[in-house]
C-alpha cells in the first residue's frame, strides 16, 4: 500500500519497508492495544524508547518537543489549536500572548530539517493551529 517514484533515496526506501513491517505487526496485535509508535512518510517515533528517526537517521528531540510531536500524531488529520496543544503537553492553563508553542514547533521543525516555508510534516493552519496531515 505504498508507492515511491524514481529517482528515490535508498534511505527513504528502507524507512518505508520498515514502516510496512511495523504496520503488519501493529495490525496483527491484540485488539485494544495502545499505540506506542507512529510512522509517517519516513518519520518514525516510538513512545517507549522515546526515539525518533527520519528516513532511518536518528533525531535527538527534547522531551517537550517529542510530546508535541506525539500529540500531533495522535490527532493526525485534525487541526490542533495552540491552546489545546499547550494545555495537553504542559498540563497548565494557556495564557494569552504565549508564544511557547510556536517557538517549540519552530525548534522541532529545525530538528527534523523541515524547510520553514514548506514543511512536510507539521503544517501551520493560519489563525487556527497545527496539523499533521493524514497520508494519502
Amino acid at each position: 500500500d505504498d508507492y515511491i517514484t524514481k529517482p528515490f533515496n535508498p534511505m527513504e526506501l528502507l524507512a518505508r519497508v520498515k514502516a510496512q513491517l511495523r504496520r503488519t505487526q501493529r495490525y496483527n496485535s491484540p485488539a485494544g492495544a495502545q499505540v506506542r509508535e507512529y510512522e509517517l512518510r519516513g518519520l518514525y517515533i516510538n513512545a517507549e524508547t522515546h526515539k525518533a528517526t527520519l528516513f532511518g537517521e536518528a533525531r535527538l528531540i527534547p522531551p517537550i518537543a517529542f510530546s508535541i510531536l506525539w500529540y500531533l500524531c495522535e490527532n493526525k488529520g485534525r487541526v490542533v489549536s495552540s491552546v489545546e496543544l499547550f494545555e495537553a503537553v504542559w498540563q497548565e492553563k494557556f495564557m494569552d500572548g504565549n508564544n511557547t508553542v510556536m517557538a517549540h514547533i519552530a525548534r522541532l521543525r529545525e530538528k527534523m530539517k523541515e524547510p520553514p516555508r514548506k514543511p512536510r510534516f507539521i503544517k501551520t493552519v493560519l489563525g487556527v493551529g497545527y496539523q499533521i496531515e493524514n497520508e494519502g
